[in-house]
């Protein structure tokens, strides 16, 4: 079945693919490469159609224990993060081995939680998978399990991939789970469950349904999904949650056919990445604009550059949330500063050719990329 909304959902520049411990080892009996396989064939299809492509995989603990000859997951965190490092070193090269079969060159990240509460840690981040995609390099990503404690585990993968759509504004982010969708009830207990196709994320009437529970190899159940769906929601991305052993379901869901659930953001992308810059960051400092710089902004989308800005008020480090002001004090945007105060000062007024000169070193050409960066 198909219908316009799924396809021009389809069609979605960047999407963020996330497969679970469940489908990457086929319950636990070792990488599956066969279906790891049919999955790059279909992405390696998308990324030659022109699409980015973020794959978020989990798997490592669980081909760990697998290797370590565990059957049961274990409790103890130093055991977990053993497994974790026993089975990234197979889960990588499994990835990196199909890429590569399709020309495609991949690079790995191991991500924690506090990675991404430091504001600082976060631009790094998003700045070198943004670099990443723009190089056409895929970035697999996981959860470093070898070094996360129980403060700054992410908790599931399922978090971790909506994180990482938040922090590149995908479009898209995709579950591939062992379930076709969310069902109105446990399709495992009861014949007459219905599969939802649609529906909005962060909706309580539909985690009502979900309930709890993860399997013995993962940690992240249809709840967790759903909680994901918000998070991921909250820069304007959709999310589907599809059966990931479905036959060529990349392929399909970007030929706009309406498989599994698809979970819409209550926003606009653009609307829920300035409510998102607005909840999550308090304003640290303010840029005062000159006229031009000003029209850069507001109607050719530019980033700000240091040459347009005429003064500087407060005290921010790198990261921080800073306000933009027009000539006559109004607030014009808000935008994640590349530099902290002290470098700014030094580079306000001046071309970017000579921020090396100034500086010593070019972290990135502009004061705030446009991508870091929302009108008000």
């Amino acid at each position: 079945m198909f219908d316009k909304s799924r396809e021009q959902l389809g069609g979605a520049r960047r999407w963020v693919v996330k497969i679970g411990s469940a489908m990457i080892t086929n319950d636990g009996q070792g990488l599956d490469n066969f279906s790891i396989d049919a999955w790059v064939a279909q992405m390696a299809e998308l990324h030659r159609a022109g699409r980015e492509l973020l794959l978020v995989t989990s798997g490592a603990v669980a081909e760990g224990m697998r290797r370590l000859g565990w059957s049961q997951r274990p409790t103890v965190l130093s055991d977990l993060q053993a497994a974790a490092a026993v089975g990234q070193m197979g889960l990588v090269q499994a990835w990196e081995a199909a890429f590569e079969r399709h020309g495609i060159r991949t690079a790995q990240v191991l991500l924690t939680h506090e990675d991404a509460s430091d504001r600082q840690r976060y631009l790094n981040i998003r700045n070198t998978l943004r670099t990443l995609l723009r190089l056409r390099v895929v970035p697999v990503i996981n959860e470093n399990d070898t070094v996360a404690f129980e403060e700054i585990r992410f908790g599931d993968n399922d978090t971790l991939g909506a994180l990482v759509a938040n922090l590149v504004e995908a479009e898209l982010y995709v579950i591939l789970t062992d379930q076709q969708g969310l069902y109105d009830r446990n399709p495992r207990q009861f014949a007459e469950a219905c599969l939802i196709s649609e529906g909005r994320a962060g909706d309580a009437a539909l985690e009502a349904m979900a309930g709890g529970g993860a399997g013995s190899l993962g940690r992240g159940g249809m709840l967790t999904k759903l909680h994901a769906a918000a998070r991921a929601a909250r820069s304007g991305a959709f999310t589907l949650l599809a059966w990931g052993r479905e036959p060529e379901v990349l392929r399909r869901v970007a030929g706009g056919e309406a498989l599994g659930t698809l979970l819409r953001p209550s926003q606009s992308p653009v609307a829920a990445r300035k409510q998102w810059l607005a909840v999550q960051l308090q304003v640290r400092g303010r840029l005062h604009l000159d006229a031009g710089a000003v029209r850069a902004l507001r109607t050719a989308g530019k980033s700000l550059l240091p040459v347009g800005v005429t003064a500087i008020e407060g005290r921010f480090e790198r990261g921080d949330l800073v306000s933009c002001l027009d000539p006559a004090g109004g607030e014009v945007a808000r935008g994640l500063m590349n530099y902290d105060v002290t470098q700014a000062l030094l580079l306000i007024g001046k071309t970017t050719r000579r921020i090396e000169e100034l500086l010593g070193h070019v972290d990135d050409p502009e004061l705030i990329h446009r991508d870091n960066l929302v009108l008000v």
